[in-house]
């Protein structure tokens, strides 16, 4: 064991905890002191940094300036600092009064005492390779289950305090439930490990949670927090996107127990990853998690800086627990980290490709992920439909003898379609509607929901047989049309045609092509489903109008032509022309030819070439009737493929692509190009990359950098947030900061041994979560005494267990779980609990309204709940949980009368409490002492005591003699949420019950983790 830690263990057996004589340490006992007072003028940054003096490096603020030392080791008195930290004048004191911050008198006695014993200085703790300290020796060592409880006994020894009791059983068991599932324990789970009294119990119970599937998804949480992942974009509008698959993967991850190094790469670089699986190109969805903005005024370059700086602190803090941010805008003031640092290391992600404005929140790359049993059938639907196109390519000695017939058919039919010019085109909804050249009309200008175009035509046939309507795609269209859909689409109901104001009839319509269940035939026979033409957009399309009687023209005429579109959604014609015949025999989609086809058929045979013949093939495919079975089957299996595809949940994809140029931003001002350029590289004052080639390096070579053993903070970082999991705070209780300005471990030993033995077991985390909860340390009471309250009140020496609330999500959880409503399943889109009404009124861009989930969607875990990081679930906003806006790495707990409300109010809360009491009635027996201990045992896992019989008594008592005077109040109640209420159960008795348990819900306990 190293010197400096065997003399830090001795002074703690000597003095009580926080009091410290003999030598000092300077990490432990002056590097806070100077950071929190001195490095601010004097620290890292060298554009803040005053009389180029630094007090972060020994020799510096050891070298000789004008005769003089700031510090002459062994001499206080002849030491520049001292002098001003004990100077009376204003002019000179240090810190200055502006600072605000001056030295108390036991810091300057420290100071002081430091520079008399040589004023020795160290690396910062956190940046100092950690290697495994031997476990220390204990007296009592049949207290010590794990290494752990060596350490912590160790030290309570030296202090002269006993570890507190082991926690019962049951509060045992609540707490580990909670602890490794976020769930309670059920009552069968309850007895079963009451009663059981074999040595390895709590055992095998620790390897039953960490088995459970609820593992993953309690872990996922914290997780989540830490990668502020979010259902919604953040800024402006901040529409939704979606990234639940990324948020799945945590979940299998954990529950699969992946090792943490494998897991980082797969974050950061997943996508880069040879012959990358889809699993671990969601995992590097991670890259995307950042806040963007779709508001179509931002400046894109700002943006993407925005987006950049924010992948830099949130990477720094999640692995290297580090305020890597503050070195944005210049040296960071109290650590290592340059502004060129910053910038290069926002380097490593210049490779993703984005956008800064995130047009209609959708982003460049969009992962398809499937399920499992979307991928079987897909498969299955990609097999089947390469056959039957297969059989649908193929040529026979009938299909090719009808293709020469059809070629010829068509060639004859070319001169028999006349094009015809409409001298007016007005639309009724207000479009602009304009005749081009060519004889084409063409919609432009407003938009309306559904329109009627007016049509005039003049016509100078001798007789009419039918009227071809082309629709044609353009590029000033929506996906270039020929619909103004934005997908291009268009709906056509119904043609109106009057020839000098008498009606005309149509036989039959018939299209070249036409959408599942839009028939061209509905234009005739008035089904209100209309023509259509998805998914064959962005193409021309011809619909034939048959004439049930031909009408013979002796003289000039005027067609008039009423197009109604009714299906709404803008789903109306964009550019479209007129075509009519005088032959009869032309009625059919056969003889229906546009330009190209028309062009083609007019050449010779030998003169067409290989792409034309081929063009032929196509349409003649496409219409004859040989192959209306097989066009029959491909419809099918095309629109159920498109069906499944469409159903397929997608995630924001890291696709990698030409790095960007990355400069350092003065001031961290985006405007400003005149900073220098910079390549990926790590924090200088790290260890290097194993990087052999002088390659640029990539984000591959980040994660691995990471998870490399010299690198000293990532395991550091990741097991001191597993302990605050755990026991409440970090044995550093910063666990967003252990740079100079975090707090010094109250056991540095303990940490590093943890971190050493998970980095040298696999990055094990089960392996190291359940040594944390098997420990004696974790199985403590937490009751404390009133000697230790007093003499440990932070808890800092862990002789007991630590309490707390539960988290926001757990809190609803346990709630559904009691009642019977959770629905348990894994993964899936996010959902939307109850949520009050007019809460989205202010989101815009665009506007939305709130939409709570049916059915068991409604029933969901918390960790599957709709994150709008801009109006957060209120459920989850009054307990705490963060909008997830920037990396959380530590949730602030609060005790407010809201949250109280919440429990009593919210129809989840009342839901559940409604449903709790339908157990109590069917299950709890039939009088009030069995149902009161029925759902104390289901609740808080014990029975009730006599006070709280009586107490419960007097509630249940009460609501019922005002339920039986209030009848439609109990009903009122019992109609809250959408759960049915069970039949055969007294109203009264009900409602009752119902505001029984919503009181028990509403405990102390119910929500607190002991």
């Amino acid at each position: 064991m190293p010197a400096v830690r065997i003399l830090f263990l001795i002074v703690l057996i000597v003095f009580p905890i926080g009091l410290f004589a003999g030598e000092i340490e300077f990490n432990r006992d002056i590097r806070p002191i100077l950071s929190d007072k001195c490095f601010a003028c004097h620290g890292p940054d060298s554009s803040h940094r005053e009389a180029e003096l630094r007090l972060d490096e020994r020799e510096n603020a050891l070298q000789e300036r004008d005769g003089h030392r700031v510090i002459t080791p062994g001499k206080p008195g002849m030491s520049e600092l001292v002098a001003r930290i004990l100077s009376t004048d204003e002019l000179t004191v240090m810190p200055p009064p502006e600072h605000g911050k001056p030295l108390t008198p036991e810091e300057i006695k420290t100071l002081k005492q430091w520079i008399a014993e040589g004023a020795e200085y160290q690396q910062h703790w956190s940046f100092i390779a950690s290697t495994r300290p031997e476990l220390p020796t204990v007296t009592n060592q049949s207290w010590v289950k794990t290494p752990i409880d060596a350490f912590i006994l160790h030290r309570l020894e030296a202090e002269g305090i006993q570890p507190s009791a082991p926690a019962n059983r049951q509060t045992l068991l609540r707490r580990l439930s909670f602890d490794l599932t976020g769930l309670p324990p059920t009552p069968a789970q309850v007895e079963a490990f009451t009663n059981d009294q074999s040595p390895d119990a709590y055992e095998k119970m620790v390897d039953e949670l960490l088995a459970s599937p609820h593992y993953g998804e309690r872990l996922a949480i914290y997780w989540l927090d830490l990668v502020r992942y979010a259902d919604t974009l953040g800024y402006h509008g901040d529409q939704v996107r979606s990234v639940s698959p990324y948020r799945d993967y945590v979940i299998n991850a954990f529950n699969d127990n992946k090792p943490f190094d494998q897991f980082t790469i797969e974050n950061l670089a997943g996508d880069l990853l040879p012959e990358a699986s889809l699993e671990q190109k969601v995992a590097s969805t991670y890259n995307r998690l950042n806040r963007a903005s779709g508001e179509g005024g931002v400046q894109p370059k700002e943006y993407l800086a925005k987006y950049s700086a924010d992948r830099v602190r949130t990477t720094g803090a999640v692995w290297l627990g580090s305020t890597f941010g503050c070195a944005e805008c210049h040296d960071h003031k109290f650590d290592p980290f340059t502004t060129k640092d910053f910038y290069s290391f926002a380097a490593f992600f210049a490779d993703v490709k984005e956008q800064g404005i995130v047009s209609g929140a959708k982003h460049i790359a969009q992962l398809p992920v499937p399920t499992d049993a979307q991928s079987k059938e897909l498969n299955e639907l990609s097999i089947q439909l390469a056959a039957v196109l297969t059989e649908f390519d193929r040529h026979t000695p009938e299909r090719d003898q009808a293709f020469v017939i059809w070629k010829q058919e068509l060639a004859n039919a070319a001169n028999q379609w006349v094009p015809v010019t409409p001298t007016q085109a007005v639309s009724t909804g207000g479009a602009t509607l304009t005749v081009q050249e060519g004889g084409s009309v063409l919609a432009s200008g407003k938009n309306p929901d559904k329109d009627l175009y007016e049509i005039v035509i003049p016509l100078t046939l001798k007789k009419l047989c039918g009227l071809r309507l082309e629709i044609l795609p353009h590029d000033l269209l929506p996906a270039k049309g020929p619909g103004r859909a934005g997908n291009g689409n268009l709906v056509l109901h119904k043609v109106e045609a009057t020839l000098n104001g008498k009606p005309v009839e149509w036989k039959s319509g018939v299209a070249t092509h036409s959408q599942v269940n839009h028939s061209g035939e509905y234009v005739v026979s008035g089904h209100k489903n209309g023509w259509a033409i998805l998914p064959e957009t962005g193409k021309a399309h011809s619909l034939l109008l048959q004439l049930k009687t031909p009408v013979e023209v002796s003289e000039a005429i005027t067609l008039k032509l009423r197009m109604h579109q009714n299906h709404g959604g803008a789903h109306s014609l964009g550019h479209f022309r007129f075509y009519v015949t005088e032959s009869a025999e032309q009625a059919s989609p056969q003889s229906l030819a546009n330009d190209q086809l028309v062009a083609i058929v007019k050449k010779p045979e030998p003169e067409r070439s290989d792409a034309e013949q081929q063009t032929l093939w196509n349409e003649f495919r496409s219409r004859t009737p040989l192959l209306a079975e097989v066009r029959k089957q491909r419809d099918m299996l095309q629109n159920r493929k498109k069906v499944v595809e469409a159903a397929v949940v997608t995630t924001l994809a890291t696709e990698a692509t030409q790095p960007r140029e990355i400069r350092v931003l003065p001031r961290g001002n985006w405007m400003d190009d005149s900073g220098q350029v910079v390549t990926p590289q790590f924090p200088g004052f790290m260890p290097p990359a194993d990087v052999k080639d002088d390659r640029r390096l990539n984000r591959l070579d980040l994660a691995r950098w990471l998870m490399n053993d010299e690198n000293p903070l990532v395991a550091r970082t990741f097991v001191n947030r597993l302990w605050m999991l755990y026991f409440g705070h970090g044995i550093s209780r910063s666990v967003d900061d252990l740079g100079s300005q975090g707090s010094w471990p109250t056991h540095p030993e303990l940490l590093d041994w943890l971190a050493v033995d998970f980095r040298e077991n696999n990055w094990d985390i089960k392996r190291v979560i359940k040594m944390m909860v098997m420990s004696n340390t974790y199985r403590q009471s937490s009751k404390p005494s009133s000697e230790l309250r007093a003499r440990d009140p932070y808890n800092k020496l862990y002789a007991r267990q630590s309490r707390w609330r539960l988290e926001a999500e757990m809190i609803r959880d346990n709630a559904l779980a009691v009642s019977g409503l959770l629905v348990d399943e894994l993964g899936g889109k996010s959902v939307m609990p109850y949520q009050p009404a007019g809460y989205w009124s202010q989101l815009n861009f665009p506007k939305r309204s709130y939409q709570a989930d049916k059915g068991n969607a409604q029933y969901r875990r918390g960790v599957y709940t709709h994150w709008q990081r801009t109006f957060l679930h209120p459920s989850l906003l009054a307990f705490d949980a963060p909008a997830r806006e920037e990396c959380t790495a530590r949730r602030e707990r609060s005790n407010t009368p809201i949250q109280a409300l919440v429990l009593l109010n919210d129809p989840t809360y009342v839901e559940a409490a409604r449903k709790f009491a339908e157990r109590i009635l069917k299950v709890g027996g039939s009088n009030f002492e069995s149902r009161l201990e029925f759902a104390w045992q289901l609740a808080l896992s014990r029975t009730p005591t006599n006070e709280e019989n009586r107490l419960m008594k007097e509630i249940v008592d009460s609501h019922r003699e005002f339920y039986s005077q209030d009848a439609a109040a109990a009903g009122q109640l019992l109609r809250s949420g959408i759960a049915p209420v069970v039949a055969g159960v007294d109203r009264i008795e009900l409602a009752s019950w119902t505001a029984a348990a919503r009181t028990i819900l509403n405990l102390h306990e119910a929500i607190t983790r002991y």
